[in-house]
């Protein structure tokens, strides 16, 4: 076992033998993944250097790809999307949503991602909001936070749209703010019947304006009666949608979105070891009890790399969106005007703190303050410098 193990290790070891067995078959967007996690954080992508003005320690700090299926690049781009949130949280409780196609409809999102996934976010934004609308139910227009994941713990693939939703919404004449029961915000059973509706009528859309895609075992569904007699059996099953607990206020909201929203299939530290017998890594078994969910799990190196690949995103596909009161177009009036109905008072411009500066971290053998002293560029090597004893290290 390696406490150090990392995704890049496994890409920069197995990845070039993966490319050349399957050389001409591996779709653009997935080569490009690979490359980037390969060379993140390496003298492939350049860097600088940096020394202590004091006791002249220096080490070097190689860029990082910045690429959204990169486990090394998340940290900074959840933090910078959460304080960008922060401002976004009400006073009121908050509910966890989670809307998962069948099996057999993930079978054929995997060959449609761009356009079934969009189809998933669109079908179960509109069942909450009709739903919600609905007198019989809440009365309210919402507001929606929707993240898609496209994993199994044992990275599979299971696509699910994850939402977070504010415990109540405003009335149709924007004169009140309605709030949902404590610990209820709509019924899950009628939830799951619309959104069933919803995706299978336009799914058969897709497929009537010949926008899917049908390949491998699947290619016989480009036959329409096919494709009826495969998607019978999820018309009559009911398609389940979860709702969790509301969480226990503003910030228990935030640490869930921290750990959700820029979360990729795997994280370095579920790995746990990698050599001739493949990649061994932890996965919660949800079939067990709670007490015995943690398994570990070994896959052959190019099929642990195969099912990391099944979860890349098309190019420019947004994996985060927003509905309802917190959509980008009208966030800001409906946010103000839902603060001005709960009489929440908005934080005065003096008020705010100025950020602070950024400042480079302190040297790590006297505290000094480190300064640049040399900008590598991709594929350079440092010149020049005295022995050092951390001759190495990245960049955020």
């Amino acid at each position: 076992m390696s406490a150090s193990l990392e995704l890049g290790d496994i890409f920069r070891a197995a990845g070039p033998a993966r490319r050349a067995a399957h050389a001409g078959r591996l779709p653009l967007q997935q080569l490009k993944v690979m490359s980037a996690i390969e060379h993140c954080r390496t003298a492939a992508l350049g860097g600088h250097v940096a020394a202590c003005g004091d006791c002249g320690h220096w080490r070097i700090a190689y860029n990082s790809c910045r690429n959204r299926h990169c486990p090394r690049c998340q940290g900074n781009a959840a933090r910078t999307w959460l304080a960008e949130r922060e401002a976004d949280l009400l006073p009121v409780g908050y509910f966890h949503v989670v809307f998962t196609l069948p099996a057999r409809i993930a079978d054929i999102a995997l060959q449609n991602k761009a356009v079934l996934y969009a189809l998933l976010f669109q079908a179960a934004s509109e069942t909450m909001m009709t739903i919600a609308a609905d007198p019989r139910h809440l009365g309210a227009r919402i507001g929606i936070t929707a993240v898609l994941h496209s994993w199994g713990s044992a990275l599979t693939h299971h696509p699910h749209v994850r939402m977070i939703v504010p415990g109540g919404g405003l009335s149709p004449d924007g004169q009140r703010w309605i709030s949902s029961r404590p610990a209820f915000l709509l019924p899950v059973r009628v939830l799951g019947k619309l959104f069933r509706r919803l995706f299978l009528t336009r799914l058969l859309a897709l497929f009537d304006a010949d926008r899917l895609v049908f390949r491998g075992q699947l290619a016989p569904l480009a036959d329409r009666r096919t494709f009826l007699r495969y998607l019978a059996p999820v018309r009559g099953r009911r398609w389940v949608v979860y709702a969790k607990p509301p969480f226990a206020g503003p910030k228990a909201v935030l640490a869930y979105l921290s750990h959700y929203t820029h979360r990729i299939a795997i994280s370095n530290r579920r790995l746990l070891a990698f050599n001739e017998n493949g990649v061994t890594f932890r996965y919660k078994d949800y079939r067990r009890d709670t007490a015995h969910q943690q398994q570990v799990m070994t896959l052959a190196t190019d099929e642990f790399i195969r099912r990391f690949m099944l979860h890349v995103l098309p190019r420019e596909f947004h994996r985060i969106r927003h509905y309802g009161l917190l959509a980008s177009s009208s966030r800001k009036a409906s946010l103000a005007r839902v603060r001005e109905l709960l009489k929440v008072i908005p934080t005065s411009a003096a008020e705010t703190p100025e950020p602070e500066p950024v400042m480079p971290p302190p040297c790590p053998c006297c505290g000094g303050q480190m300064v640049v002293i040399q900008i590598l560029p991709r594929w350079c090597q440092p010149r020049g410098l005295p022995p050092a004893t951390d001759p190495a290290g990245g960049s955020p």
